[in-house]
């Protein structure tokens, strides 16, 4: 089933730019004037102080916390990590089928892989969206150590984000200096 998914990289891909632009616009034009201009916790990818944190809560008041709830964490940021992720395997299933020892593999290793790469920005992603929305459905009893955790995870989702991404780079790559190295090794010996 999941090496299926190489078959639809470019729906996927279409389909989770399409939800990112939607969750962009809902942040800088609708979640932004709830927060007084402050960026939402999930933008901040270096982390943010306790301080910051319940900066933005108190800013966004209760209602703007259940509005943010409501438009952003139990709907697009429920479905995102999930459609990202599946993205992102599809992504490199395809980019890695371009590779000899990549797509000599049998496919559930294949398929392993893809999955170990992806799965744990996954995982944090989603834990990541339960601290903060556990932080906005109840903010007096959000503490020092709520915050902490959050922010930690946002930027550990960040940089597990990186790997898979950095893994279809270097596919594509990979697959570009193998298919431009016979034309060289031709013209050094015509010269």
């Amino acid at each position: 089933m999941i090496g299926r998914l190489r078959r639809h990289a470019a729906a996927l891909s279409f389909v989770a730019a399409a939800v990112f632009a939607a969750m962009t616009l809902l942040e800088f034009f609708y979640f932004r004037g709830l927060s007084g201009g402050l960026a939402s916790l999930d933008l901040r990818f270096l982390g943010f102080s306790e301080s910051e944190g319940f900066a933005w809560v108190a800013a966004l008041g209760r209602p703007g916390a259940e509005i943010i709830l409501v438009w952003h964490y139990l709907t697009f940021d429920l479905v995102f990590p999930a459609l990202l992720s599946a993205t992102l395997v599809s992504l490199i299933l395809k980019s890695g089928d371009r590779l000899p020892r990549f797509a000599a593999m049998a496919e559930t290793m294949r398929a392993a892989v893809a999955l170990a790469l992806a799965l744990p920005y996954t995982i944090a992603d989603y834990a990541q969206n339960i601290v903060v929305a556990r932080i906005l459905s109840d903010p007096p009893s959000a503490g020092a150590k709520s915050m902490s955790l959050a922010s930690s995870l946002i930027v550990t989702k960040f940089a597990l984000l990186a790997i898979p991404l950095i893994a279809i780079a270097a596919f594509l790559l990979a697959a570009l200096r193998k298919r431009a190295l016979p034309r060289d090794v031709g013209h050094r010996f015509k010269g």
